[in-house]
């Protein structure tokens, strides 16, 4: 079982969740990457609700369960060992605090960059089976992304792969341990949910994000009406959000999914992120290709790095977006 440090826990500050979910919601959408007419279905997804699952996804099970197993060994290190990654700030190990605007969770974490050498001093294994995943993750991403060039039948149909593949890719990788939690409290009769919130709402400002947890649920994500519906863990597949940067590139036919974790009072969840984010001096825009005639940008032009700065500066729930809409003429 996977083991947070006590010192991690003892200094902790949690947060509850004021809005519950419903009960697991089967309707995901799935995706079966290996059939021809897959790209329908990932644009359906990607248009109804900015999240999916795909199955032969084409990364080897070696490769996911040799991470899974040196996350466990990291996580259930001492808390001093766990800060000796030799990562520079932002990146390495934390634990708690997300982010510089005061949003917490009960949720430590390693986060890497993705195209930099992954150097983790004496963590040799790990640092072996984060590079063999990422390589992994990455292809099956660009993947995903060529596929939906294809669905959208826009030319070339690297569009939005390159800016994956490019060399100044601004990438990033994270892993999530959340331990059991104490204090979560089932709901009572007037209906008051008890989770305690391991990662807050929110959308990921990225093109597109790759996920895979162990099957422990605590997952969810918020439908268009709001409602909260929890995602049942599947730790043999992969779960695709849309990210911001994609639903602007779509002018907003695509839309970003908000999604937060919460906690389980007896079960570790582990879960590994790849971010795929383009180069910082990347032009953000809707595609000129899926603008019609009469159709207007919804978005202002931005670059990654305006972006990416403005998100760094926001709360974790914030409308980051709002911020680069572009104002209708009255």
């Amino acid at each position: 079982m996977l083991v947070l440090s006590k010192p991690a826990i003892e200094q902790f500050s949690y947060t509850r969740n004021s809005r519950p979910a419903s009960t697991l919601f089967t309707q995901i959408p799935l995706v079966d990457l290996s059939k021809p007419d897959s790209k329908h279905h990932i644009i359906k997804a990607c248009e109804e609700l900015g999240f999916f699952k795909v199955v032969n996804h084409g990364v080897p099970m070696e490769s996911i369960s040799l991470l899974e197993s040196e996350a466990t060994k990291f996580f259930g290190l001492p808390l001093c060992e766990k800060h000796e990654t030799g990562q520079p700030e932002p990146y390495g190990y934390g634990n708690k605090r997300i982010g510089v605007q005061g949003d917490v969770g009960w949720v430590e974490y390693l986060l890497l960059t993705t195209n930099q050498d992954l150097n983790l001093h004496r963590f040799k294994t790990l640092r072996l089976a984060l590079s063999n995943y990422m390589k992994s993750v990455k292809k099956m991403a660009c993947e995903i992304l060529e596929t939906i060039a294809d669905g959208l039948k826009i030319q070339p149909r690297n569009v939005l792969s390159k800016l994956l593949m490019d060399e100044e890719s601004d990438s990033i990788f994270r892993v999530n341990h959340y331990p059991p939690c104490p204090h979560v409290q089932p709901a009572n009769a007037n209906g008051s949910n008890g989770d305690v919130i391991g990662f807050g709402e929110h959308t990921d400002p990225q093109i597109i994000s790759v996920l895979r947890s162990n099957n422990t649920s605590g997952l969810q994500i918020s439908l268009r009406d709001g409602t909260w519906i929890s995602v049942p863990p599947d730790q043999n597949s992969f779960f695709i959000n849309v990210g911001d940067s994609l639903q602007v590139m779509t002018n907003g036919r695509f839309k970003s999914v908000k999604h937060r974790v919460v906690t389980n009072s007896e079960k570790s969840r582990l879960s590994m992120i790849y971010f795929g984010g383009p180069p910082l001096s990347e032009k953000i825009a809707p595609l000129p290709s899926l603008m019609r005639d009469d159709q207007q940008s919804l978005y202002k032009e931005f670059t990654w790095f305006e972006y990416k700065k403005s998100a760094h500066n926001s709360r974790l729930a914030d409308n980051r977006l709002i911020h680069f809409e572009k104002i209708a003429a009255s």
